[in-house]
Order: structure tokens, then sequence, then C-alpha cells
């Protein structure tokens, strides 16, 4: 926006009377007002003006007080930083005035105030000359009014959903053990009947109907006792895998299954991770010095011998600990299907209790119908309430549903659970809504650097800019595209491109929308652009009527017939 001055001369603002009784004292002073009219950035309102001295136009022994005030239309006065003058000879301790003259700068800021919006900053001059006061001498307007065009923003901090973790198609595990007799690799037909191949058996025959289960492989890991010579234990080792193999392709054929899944055979010879791990969960004796002897001697034939040499307590090992050892692992991996969308949907309406939070919460994303989401993931909190993700996701469908108050209850339930970079944003998004941006800033410089996050910073830099300058804003608000983005843009100086950003918002049409692109107008001179936005607005608000009448941005335009008859 280009900077506007006005140059008053006090002789023209001041009465008869007033002249008389100062003159001798001071004279003629000229202002330049830098921006008028005022404007409001980060709440603040701040004047900036020169003051001119002209030459002898302070009494050498007098000294001058000046003191901008804005005047609201109501009465009220706001007076600004007093500044003290006063001329060579003179006692204090003001500025020095010589009699060339001088050109001052002055800067001083108030805190806004709603009456400041309309009305007009004067100058209240107080000259004397040594204890000697002299009536004070007022200027007329110098400035009019102030804008307040920042405040023009509608906070529309971003909310983030917890993601889920749900995964259709997951890996497990079953696992049967064929035991062997000492130095056999024969499979038994004792060791058939065990529950654990029965039970594979069973897993196997109920795959192949069942759709939700896919056997994938068998990994055959087989084992040999820690007795005897190393390399008859590594081919017995190799041989129970070959058993072990046989057992289950020949299962697969005599249950007329065409397809046999990938056998993997793994033989690991003795078994001495296995022994020490049998010995661990006894209380013998000796247990300790077993032990000892395992993590004392690395050669695993003198290993063997000292365990032999303790006579009874070889007798315990051959008949609690070896048998354990002679084994064949048959692992089988398989994938477990789950449910498919339609049969989630259906099952959150009809017997959520059956699924899991995971399930749940991906339920909820497959829906558009926001009541529905909230329903699903009301359900996902009743059951499962002590995982954030359900109360920060109830809170977000809130939030979207502009129940900002019970949006709050349900981020704060979360932040007690977990104090992470989601919910701390969500937190920080609502209490910024509810006024408090203190608070909101704490949270959002905590809560990380994600867009969402980013983005309400930059909101909250358009409300604290003092500077006018709204750099920061536009950076960390990022490449959203939304009205507020706009704002910042017409706030920095860019018209064509706040202009543009207001048709690419999803609020473009909104009667906000269009009284920016009102004042849009009004900074570039453009009386149509004014009046058609102008008249959309105040179609869609009426209270833009009010606001626009008494608007600083339209000053130029007060006196324009098409104006008036919009906003009287």
């Amino acid at each position: 926006m280009n900077k506007r001055f006005r140059t008053i001369a006090m002789a023209s603002a001041v009465t008869g009377g007033m002249i008389m009784s100062s003159c001798t004292l001071v004279k003629d002073l000229d202002y330049k007002v830098l921006e008028d009219p005022l404007e409001m950035h980060g709440d603040e309102v701040k004047l900036k003006m020169q003051a001119t001295f002209v030459e002898k136009g302070l009494n050498k022994k007098a000294s001058v007080k000046l003191t901008p005030i804005f005047v609201c239309t109501d009465g009220t006065e706001i007076p600004f930083d007093s500044r003290e003058f006063q001329g060579e000879k003179a006692a204090g301790n003001g500025e020095v005035i010589t009699k060339a003259g001088k050109t001052v700068t002055y800067e001083s800021s108030r805190p806004y105030q709603p009456c400041m919006e309309e009305g007009k900053v004067i100058v209240r001059i107080e000259p004397k000359k040594g204890d000697k006061e002299k009536d004070p001498i007022t200027t007329e307007g110098i400035a009019n009014g102030t804008i307040i065009t920042p405040y023009l923003i509608q906070l529309d901090d971003q909310v983030m959903a917890a993601d889920d973790n749900f995964v259709r198609v997951t890996t497990h595990d079953t696992v049967a053990v064929i035991n062997y007799d000492k130095g056999r690799f024969n499979v038994k037909s004792s060791e058939l009947k065990q529950d654990d191949i029965k039970g594979l058996e069973g897993f196997i025959t109920m795959a192949q109907t069942n759709e939700r289960r896919d056997v994938k492989s068998y990994n055959i890991v087989s084992y040999a006792s820690p007795e005897g010579e190393i390399d008859l234990n590594d081919n017995l080792a190799g041989d129970r895998a070959t058993s072990a193999n046989e057992y289950l392709t020949n299962f697969y054929s005599k249950s007329k299954i065409e397809t046999v899944p990938t056998i993997n055979k793994s033989p690991k010879g003795e078994d001495w991770a296995g022994f020490k791990t049998e010995v661990e969960k006894t209380d013998h004796e000796d247990k300790d010095l077993i032990l000892r002897v395992l993590e004392m001697t690395s050669d695993l034939n003198k290993r063997e011998e000292d365990i032999r040499n303790m006579a009874k307590t070889y007798t315990f090992l051959e008949k609690e600990v070896l048998p354990q050892l002679r084994r064949s692992q048959i692992v089988c991996t398989y994938d477990k299907v789950g449910w498919s969308d339609d049969e989630l949907k259906q099952l959150s309406k009809t017997n959520p209790d059956t699924l899991t939070v995971e399930e749940l919460l991906y339920t909820a994303e497959l829906v558009d119908d926001l009541n529905e989401k909230l329903r699903i993931y009301k359900e996902s909190e009743r059951m499962y309430g002590d995982d954030w993700r359900t109360s920060n996701n109830v809170g977000y469908i809130l939030y979207m549903q502009n129940d900002v108050d019970g949006a709050k209850a349900k981020f704060e339930k979360a932040y007690e659970i977990d104090q992470n970079e989601i919910v701390t944003n969500n937190l920080g998004a609502v209490i910024h809504m509810g006024g408090d941006r203190d608070r909101a800033k704490e949270l959002f410089m905590q809560a990380g650097s994600s867009v969402e996050t980013s983005y309400n910073l930059g909101l909250v830099s358009i409300q604290e800019s003092t500077s006018g300058n709204y750099d920061e804003a536009l950076e960390k608000m990022g490449d959203n595209e939304t009205f507020n983005v706009a704002l910042a843009m017409v706030l920095n100086g860019d018209n064509e491109g706040g202009l543009g950003m207001i048709d690419k918002a999803a609020d473009a049409d909104a009667a906000y929308a269009h009284y920016l692109k009102a004042v849009i107008g009004a900074r570039t001179d453009n009386q149509e652009m004014v009046i058609s936005n102008l008249t959309t607005a105040i179609s869609k608000d009426a209270a833009y009527k009010a606001k626009a009448a008494k608007d600083a941005e339209f000053l130029k335009f007060k006196e324009v017939d098409a104006f008036k008859s919009l906003v009287q």
C-alpha cells in the first residue's frame, strides 16, 4: 500500500486568541504524517510523523511540549507519547531547537482500541517560558481514522487426524515339533498323534477352503542332541530334516492337496543353545555347574567330555534334557487376510466390538459422511479409549463440524495420554480459535514442523506483526491457498497476488472474501472493484454495510455517490 502523508501548518489550525497568547514563543510548525490514515498491526496503532520548526520558530528562552492525541468520534482521547523541545537558552531537558529551526522525527504507538477505527489525530502544543505556562494550542486533524484490515483474518487453524496402522494381510507362523529317539531319524507313528502335529494338519486342511488363510512356505529346522561325534550329529540333523519333509509331503498327498508350498530344510547339527535353555528351566543341584562349563569351555568335544564326567548329573541330563533336543521343528508361515472394505463398514455397524482399533480407524477413512466418520471414531474411543488416536480423531471430526468446544475436550483428553506433535498442534488450534493466542503459539512451537503447524504459526504471525511486514507469515503458510494467505499478501503490499489467491481459496465467494477484494480495489484506485465487491459482500452479510461506512480503507470514496448509497 502506498504511504500517505499530510502536511498541516499550526497557524491555520489555531484560534486567533491562541496565536496572540503564544506566537511570541512558538511560531508555525509543519507536520508531515506518514501513513494517513493510521494503520493497526499486531494490535498496535503506530503514529509516524515529522514536525518542522521553522527558522526562529521557537523562542530561545521558551520550551514546548507536543502531544499527538487520537480523538475518537465518540470523544475518547488516546494520547501518544509527548515530546519536549526548548530554545537554546531555556532551562530543562528537552531537545534543543536552534534559531535555524529543525525537523524532528516522531514515532509512538498505542494498543488498538475499537473506537480508533474512526476519528482523527490532533496535536496539543503546550508552550511555556520559565515557570510561566501559556495557553495550550490544539491543531486540527492531521490524520484520519485507522486501517484495521489485519482484523479481517478468518481463523482457520489446521488440525490433523491420526493415521491408522491397518494392514489387511499379515504374516504369521504356526509351529509343530517331531521328536526322535536317540540316534534315530525315523518319524514314529506316536509322534504324529501329538496335539501339535494334529493341530498343524487341521490348519493345513482348513486353509484349503478358507480364503483368509494362505500358506506360503514351510521351514524345517532340525537338531541333534550334543552327544557323540559332531560330524555324525550333523548328518543326523540332516536326516531328521529329510524325514520331516517326507512326512509333510506325504500328508499333502494323502489329503489330495495338489499344490505343496515351498519346503525349506535347515539342519542345525548339535543344539547347544537348546541345551542351555533346557538346563536353565530345571532346578537340578548341579545346574549352575553345568552352565559354568558351557560358558568356560568353547571346544565342543571337551565341553561334552566335561559334562559326561559328571556321572550322576549326566544321568539326569539323558532323562530330562537331551530328549527335548532330538527334534525337527516344522514352521508353517502363512498370510492372514483381513476383512474387505465392505465387510469392515458393515461390521462397524453390526458388530464393532469384533474389530481392532486399527480396523476401526481405517474403516472411518472409508466413508465420506462426517457423521458416519464420527460414529465410527466414537466406537473406537469407547473400546480403545487408552489409545490417544481415538479421542484425537473424534475431536478432529467435531472440529470439521465447527464444534470447537467439543473438539477441545477431546484434544485435551488425547493430550493427557500422549503429548505428541499431532495432538499438541490440534490443542493449539482450538485454543487459538478460543482467543488465547499466547498459549496457542506456545503449543505450536512445541508441536514441531508439520505443514499444518507451520500454517497455524503463519496465522499467529499475521496477528502479531507490528512492523507491517508479513513475509514471515507468508513463508510459514507455504503452498496453502486460503483466504488468509491472500490477506497476508495484501497486507504485505502484493495486491495482485492477493486478488489471485482469493479466487483460489475454497471460500472465494464468502462475504469477507468480496470485502477484501473491495479493499484491494480501494488500494489500487479501482472504484468499480470497490463498489461491485462491496455490493456482493453486503448482500451476503449485512454487517459489512456498517463496517464499510467507517473503514478507513475507503476514505477517498466517502463522497462517491455509489459508495454512499451502499453504506447509508
